[in-house]
C-alpha cells in the first residue's frame, strides 16, 4: 500500500485494522508465528504508488516460502501489476480496497483481456472484500437521478485504470436513465491546475460534474477550481476521495455541494460487531476516528487468517483454495458474506456522504441487491 504520501492517512488506518485482527490470535495460529510486514509501494518523489515498487513488493512476497498473503494493494492500477505475478506463484492475495470491476470479472468499458490477463495460472487467487465499481458507479448515477434530480452531467475521469473504469460505468448508467452526458473529458494528472477546462464547463450549464478518480490524481484540484470558475453544481467522486486527505486538498469551503460514494459501508453506521470493531479501534488508537477503509482491512485480515487456521499448516495452494470458497463468513465485523466465483464479496452495499464541517456526513446508504 501507499505509505508515502497523502493516501498515508487511509493506509494507516488499514494497517490498523490488519495489525488488530492479528492481535486477536495472540500472533500465532496452529502453533505458527503470524507476522504483518509493512510493504510500501509509494516513492517520495511522486507522492504516490509506482509499477516499480508494486513489482518489488510482489516478489518479495512470492519469493519467501513463508508469505502465505499479500494483503493489498490500495489502487486498482497495482492491483493490476501485483496480481499476475502472484497468481503465477500460488499466493493468495486479499484487497481491503481495490475496486476496478475488470480485475475480477468483465467490464463492459474495460480491456476485453480482463480479468484472464490477472490470472495466468488459469485459477482464482485474488479476492476482495470491497464491493467492486460496477456498485459504485451505477448507484452513483441512481443517487443523482433521484435524490439530486440532475438532468444533465459533465464526465470527468484521470485517465487510470480505477479513475476511467468507475467514471465509465456512471456513464453507462446515467445514459440508460436518460441523463443528457454534456462531455466527458479525461485530465492530465500532471497539470497543477484546472482553470480553463472549468470554464469550459461552466460555458455548458451541467447539473452535476462527476469526477472518476483520486485525491492524489487531483481530485481536490478539480474541487478547487470548480468553485474557482463560478461552477455552483454538486460534484460527485468516487471512494479514491473517501479521505480526509481530500477535503484538506480541495479546502473545505469548496466542498459545500460535494459527495463522494463508497462502495462499502461508512465506519459510523456500523452495527453489531462492525460497531464494537469501531470501539475498539478508538480504545486502541488514541481515540482516533478510522477512516473508511480501516475495517475492511480488518476483515481481510479475519479471513486470510481463519483460512490459515483451517489449513494448519503452510501451504499455500491450500490456503488459496480455502480463502476462495469461504462461504458465509460471520468472524469478521462486515456481518455474514461469502466469495462469490469471481472472488468478490457478496455484500452490495454502498453509502453517499456529503461533505459538511470538514467531515464525511453519509447522507444514504443503498444495497445494490435491493434495487435490482
Amino acid at each position: 500500500m501507499p505509505r508515502t504520501g497523502s493516501a498515508r492517512g487511509q493506509t494507516d488506518t488499514i494497517a490498523n485494522g490488519i495489525k488488530m485482527a492479528i492481535d486477536e490470535y495472540g500472533g500465532e495460529i496452529a502453533g505458527m508465528k503470524v507476522e504483518y510486514l509493512d510493504w510500501d509501494d509509494a516513492d517520495a518523489s511522486s507522492q504516490s504508488w509506482t509499477s516499480e515498487l508494486e513489482t518489488a513488493n510482489a516478489q518479495r512476497a512470492l519469493n519467501d516460502p513463508d508469505v502465505m498473503a499479500y494483503i493489498g494493494p490500495y489502487n486498482s492500477g497495482a492491483a493490476k501489476v501485483s496480481m499476475p505475478l502472484l497468481n503465477e506463484a500460488g499466493v493468495l492475495q486479499v484487497s481491503a480496497a481495490v475496486t476496478h470491476t475488470g480485475l475480477t470479472k468483465k467490464d463492459p468499458d474495460g480491456d476485453p483481456n480482463e480479468p484472464g490477463i490477472y490470472r495466468p495460472s488459469g485459477k482464482i487467487t485474488f479476492c476482495r472484500v470491497c464491493p467492486a465499481d460496477d456498485v459504485q458507479g451505477p448507484l452513483a448515477a441512481d443517487f443523482a437521478k433521484d435524490q439530486l434530480h440532475v438532468k444533465s452531467v459533465y464526465v470527468l475521469d484521470d485517465k487510470e485504470l480505477y479513475g476511467q473504469g468507475v467514471a465509465g460505468l456512471f456513464r453507462r448508467r446515467a445514459e440508460a436513465l436518460g441523463l443528457k452526458i454534456l462531455g466527458h473529458d479525461s485530465i492530465n494528472v500532471r497539470q497543477n491546475e484546472f482553470n480553463a477546462l472549468m470554464t469550459g464547463i461552466k460555458a455548458k450549464n451541467p447539473d452535476l460534474v462527476y469526477f472518476g478518480g483520486t485525491t492524489q490524481s487531483k481530485g481536490g484540484q478539480i474541487a478547487k477550481d470548480m468553485r474557482n470558475a463560478g461552477l455552483t453544481c454538486p460534484l460527485i467522486v468516487p471512494d479514491g476521495c473517501y479521505e480526509m486527505a481530500f477535503i484538506t486538498s480541495a479546502g473545505q469551503e469548496n466542498l459545500s455541494n460535494c459527495y463522494v460514494t463508497m462502495g462499502g459501508i461508512d465506519a459510523s453506521l456500523l452495527t453489531g460487531p462492525g460497531a464494537e470493531f469501531v470501539r475498539r479501534y478508538k480504545e486502541k488508537y488514541g481515540g482516533n476516528e478510522p477512516e473508511a477503509y480501516a475495517v475492511y482491512g480488518y476483515e481481510a485480515a479475519k479471513v486470510v487468517l481463519e483460512s490459515i487456521k483451517a489449513v494448519g499448516r503452510k501451504d499455500r495452494a491450500a490456503v488459496v483454495k480455502q480463502c476462495v470458497e469461504t462461504k458465509d463468513f460471520d468472524k469478521g465485523a462486515l456481518g455474514k458474506w461469502s466469495f462469490d466465483a469471481n472472488g468478490d464479496i457478496t455484500l452490495q452495499n454502498m453509502t453517499i456522504s456529503k461533505v459538511e464541517g470538514g467531515k464525511f456526513k453519509p447522507v444514504k446508504t443503498i444495497d445494490k441487491q435491493a434495487t435490482t
